[in-house]
């Protein structure tokens, strides 16, 4: 049996990754980074992209923009590819929840929604598989969710593109796998982050979700770090289509 460090190495690869200021796109951006990636993180905050790089060091840059503007897309590419070349990995962590009743659902949520949850990881990853195929290698990493298979109040647009999600992740990994490249997505239960933020600052909801796991806590950021790199790397080479829930068994109850 050969050494297995190498499976989970990422030296020489270019990391892409959305909604990399805050959360989780930001803890991925410092797994990769910490596996040898170099890596370029996407925003619109400026500010919180200056402090991820200075904490990961000079292996990593910046792109702020709005992956959901489609007419940026071209300049977005060229933004991207300009420090390390063309990625090598994308992680589409950005999202919005707008969290609006089914009655009170506005179009303008609706289409900020579809277009930032859904439309933008598709856009973004078309844009860069032509250059994962010349090398024959790439890794895709989408964000589903809880709301994948489950419906939640206030959650019909936010669910309706995370059930899309897990389709797409199908439907990208049946084009482009036969190329080298493998999309997977991960479904995150209860973590702390801005986005989830109206649940934390609830504790007694928090201890609810908590109690519906089959391990009996929420998760934490470090509880991401295995998946991501494992969905990123050489470790997952025989693994794509697939929607891996990091939710402490919450969809298993």
């Amino acid at each position: 049996m050969t050494h297995t460090a190498p499976l989970f190495d990422l030296s020489g690869k270019v990391a892409c990754i959305t909604g990399a200021s805050s959360g989780l796109g930001r803890r991925a951006a410092i797994t990769l980074a910490a596996a040898g990636a170099s890596v370029v993180g996407i925003a619109r905050r400026v500010e919180a992209l200056e402090s991820l790089c200075a904490e990961i060091g000079p292996n990593a840059a910046r792109v702020v923009a709005d992956v959901a503007d489609r007419d940026g897309l071209a300049q977005l590419v060229r933004d991207v590819s300009a420090p390390f070349g063309a990625p090598d990995i994308l992680v589409h962590a950005a999202g919005v929840n707008t969290r609006q009743a089914a009655d009170d659902v506005t179009r303008e949520g609706w289409d900020q929604t579809i277009a930032l949850n859904l439309t933008a990881p598709f856009f973004l990853s078309q844009a860069f598989v032509p250059a994962m195929r010349d090398k024959g290698w790439g890794r895709i990493v989408n964000f589903a969710s809880l709301q994948s298979t489950r419906a939640f109040p206030s959650g019909i647009a936010y669910g309706a593109t995370k059930g899309g999600i897990s389709q797409l992740t199908r439907a990208m990994a049946e084009a482009w796998s036969p190329h080298g490249i493998n999309t997977n997505a991960i479904g995150p239960g209860f973590f702390p982050t801005e986005l989830t933020a109206a649940v934390f600052d609830d504790p007694a909801r928090a201890d609810r979700n908590a109690a519906q796991t089959c391990v009996g806590r929420n998760g934490t950021l470090e509880d991401m770090d295995g998946p991501i790199l494992f969905l990123c790397s050489d470790a997952s080479a025989f693994v794509t289509g697939q929607v891996l829930m990091v939710d402490g068994g919450f969809t298993a109850k």
